[in-house]
C-alpha cells in the first residue's frame, strides 16, 4: 500500500502472499522485472551522472511490460520523490499505468481502501500518514479472505468471563432509510 503527500511517498506492506490468484511465477516475474528496472536505472544515472525522474522508471517498466503483451504477470506499484516532486504509479501486466494518490493491492484491498477512502488528505504530515498505512493494513490482513481463517486458528480469543456470562444491559435497533434522487 502506497499513498503521495506534498514531499513524501509513504509505503506500507504485509509480508504475506496470502491470495489464491498469485502463483510462484507472478512473484518471481515481479522480482525479474523490479531488478530489471533497477538496473536499467543505475546505467542511467552513472552514464548521466543525474538521478533518474520518476516518469522514467514508469516508462521503462511500460515499455517493457507492453513489449510482452501480458506475459509477465507483474501488478506493480511504483512511488518516489523526484525533482518535480511525489509521484505514485499502478503499473499493470500489460504497460497501462495509472497516476493515483493512493493505491492498495492484494487479498484485503478492500477494507484497506475503505480506511483510506474514508481518512486519506492531501496535506497529512508524516505521523498522521504513518498512522493510517498502519491502520489500513490492519484492517487489510483481519478482513482478507484469505487470511481470516489462517488468523482465527492462531489467535484464541482471551476473555476474562466465560461464555454467556455478561449480562446484556440494554439495546436499541435503529433502522434509518435514505433515499436520493439523482436526476
Amino acid at each position: 500500500m502506497l499513498f503521495v503527500f506534498v514531499h513524501c511517498v509513504v509505503l506500507g506492506a504485509d509480508t504475506r502472499a496470502t491470495s489464491d490468484s498469485l502463483h510462484s511465477g507472478t512473484a518471481a516475474d515481479t522480482q525479474k522485472t523490479t531488478d530489471m528496472l533497477s538496473s536499467n536505472l543505475t546505467i542511467f544515472s552513472m552514464n548521466s551522472c543525474r538521478n533518474p525522474r520518476v516518469i522514467m522508471a514508469v516508462n521503462i517498466l511500460q515499455d517493457m511490460l507492453f513489449r510482452y503483451r501480458g506475459m509477465i504477470g507483474a501488478h506493480l506499484i511504483l512511488g518516489g520523490v523526484d525533482c518535480a516532486r511525489s509521484h505514485l504509479y499502478r503499473v499493470g501486466p500489460y504497460g497501462s499505468m495509472d497516476k493515483v494518490p493512493y493505491l492498495v493491492m492484494g487479498s484485503g484491498k478492500l477494507p484497506a481502501m475503505g480506511i483510506l477512502e474514508d481518512r486519506f488528505k492531501g496535506n497529512m504530515d508524516l505521523e498522521e500518514a504513518k498512522a493510517l498505512v498502519s491502520d489500513a493494513i490492519h484492517a487489510g490482513i483481519m478482513k482478507s479472505p484469505y487470511n481470516y481463517k489462517r488468523l482465527e486458528k492462531k489467535t484464541p480469543a482471551r476473555y476474562k468471563y466465560k461464555p454467556d456470562t455478561t449480562p446484556v444491559l440494554s439495546q436499541t435497533l435503529t433502522l434509518e432509510l435514505c433515499m436520493t434522487r439523482f436526476k
